[in-house]
């Protein structure tokens, strides 16, 4: 999965001096209604869905934040052919010239590097050898970031989630539309090798009509989120401020794709409950005497489950825990009227085919024959390179190779916020006794227009 550095992109504390990422935003999603409408486009804002730009010779990329988290994609980057970083920036001057040697050490010049302060990064963004800005930063920065880039005319690749309020969801979608410029995720889970072999079979009609689908983040990391005394570890400030579901992408992403979200059916309505909080305060609760941590609240129960409902009556679960101990799992369940896909581990059970009332747990036939192309075709290459499995090498490989041939991009503006979306209205839902709330329409009306997904032609 897909996570920025714990420690955030400074060990200074980001989270307390980012003016630029409006510290209103960390509390802004409990106080939010659920955004019953979609407003209007303004004059000169076009819908971003097919966006298509001019092919380039050459993708040039300016990286903001050069944690572990963007140190591990930048060797992805470096190992693309087509690829040249032109600029760093992170607030920490020691990983900017890290980040540097890393580019040299690949034959690349020196990137330009920014490291003089919160606003840095603005610089980068108007440089006219950046065509596309990364964003790999804590999460309140990142449509601040983008929306910058965007308005200086840069494509933006965001890690997740691209948003953590509604109305930073409405910002990088009026910026997409107005600026023309793309606006993706960087939610590689979508770009793993299970599920795109479960996307090439949901295409294949092996499931029959979809229904339901399963997604969470279910990952025991409650050591790391209070391994530190320090108060600024984003994370954890997260977890005491809000309640709700507040990583929903990695697992929400895959399923949207099976069910084509944007592409013939949209998110309608949301409802969110929390279980109570026990495991982050029991730790917490075996400090020494006199550390500080002792005497922090939590706000988030320890596993919040969200239930979503879609224009064409199908349903998704969304979980979150990341506190009570249990193997990892991103759950990765669709099923349909002629059979049901789980993972974690795989599994697939087909009407007709399948021996038995048991499970199918041999993906290897699949993998022949649905196995999706680009794996087929990358496979070494990305474990090679790393990163999850290789799924971060080929999300890389294939936003790359889209911006050279000039084709849209596998996903959207619209698909980042709309997945991230569940962040605050799970905690809006959880606020108000779990009450049932819109998801605003992002596309505006456009999501029943049928778009290609994850195409072999490129």
């Amino acid at each position: 999965m897909a996570r920025t550095d714990d420690r955030g992109i400074s060990r200074r504390g980001m989270i307390r001096t980012m003016g630029v990422c409006a510290a209103a935003a960390l509390g802004a999603g409990a106080a939010e209604d659920g955004g019953q409408h979609s407003p209007p486009r303004t004059a000169g804002q076009n819908s971003v869905l097919g966006l298509k730009h001019p092919p380039l010779d050459k993708v040039r990329i300016g990286l903001i934040g050069a944690g572990s988290r963007g140190m591990s994609l930048l060797r992805n980057l470096l190992d693309i052919d087509g690829v040249a970083v032109t600029a760093v920036c992170d607030i920490v001057p020691q990983r900017v010239a890290a980040a540097q040697a890393r580019v040299v050490e690949k034959g690349q010049p020196s990137p330009a590097g920014y490291s003089a302060g919160e606003t840095d990064f603005e610089h980068l963004c108007r440089r006219d050898d950046v065509d596309i800005v990364y964003v790999i930063t804590p999460w309140e920065c990142h449509a601040t970031m983008a929306v910058t880039a965007m308005n200086a005319g840069r494509h933006v690749a965001i890690e997740v989630p691209a948003a953590i309020t509604l109305q930073e969801c409405w910002d990088l979608v009026d910026t997409a539309e107005r600026t023309g410029r793309h606006c993706m995720m960087l939610e590689n889970c979508c770009y793993g090798e299970t599920e795109m072999l479960v996307l090439n079979m949901v295409r294949a009609g092996l499931f029959g009509e979809l229904t339901h689908g399963e997604a969470g983040y279910l990952h025991a990391f409650v050591e790391g989120l209070i391994g530190t005394a320090d108060g600024t570890v984003w994370r954890r400030r997260h977890l005491q401020r809000s309640d709700g579901n507040l990583y929903p992408t990695h697992g929400l992403g895959p399923v949207a794709l099976y069910m084509d979200i944007h592409g013939g059916d949209r998110f309608a309505t949301l409802v969110s409950m929390s279980s109570c909080e026990r495991s982050l305060s029991r730790v917490r609760d075996q400090l020494p005497e006199g550390d500080p941590r002792r005497q922090e609240t939590y706000a988030c129960g320890d596993v919040n489950t969200t239930l979503i409902k879609t224009s064409l009556g199908r349903s998704i679960m969304v979980q979150f825990d990341i506190v009570t101990p249990r193997p990892y799992d991103r759950l990765n369940m669709i099923c349909g009227t002629q059979g049901t896909f789980r993972d974690y581990p795989p599994r697939i059970y087909l009407k007709g085919k399948t021996q038995g009332h048991a499970w199918d747990t041999d993906l290897a036939p699949y993998l022949e024959a649905y196995g999706h192309p680009l794996w087929k075709q990358l496979k070494s290459r990305a474990t090679e390179s790393g990163g999850h499995g290789g799924m971060d090498y080929l999300m890389n490989w294939r936003l790359v190779q889209c911006l050279l041939a000039g084709r849209p991009l596998d996903m959207t503006v619209y698909d980042a916020v709309a997945w991230s979306s569940v962040f605050p209205l799970s905690i809006a839902s959880v606020t108000q006794g779990s009450m049932p709330l819109a998801v605003p329409d992002f596309t505006r009306g456009q999501w029943q227009k049928p778009r290609p997904l994850l195409a072999d032609d490129v």
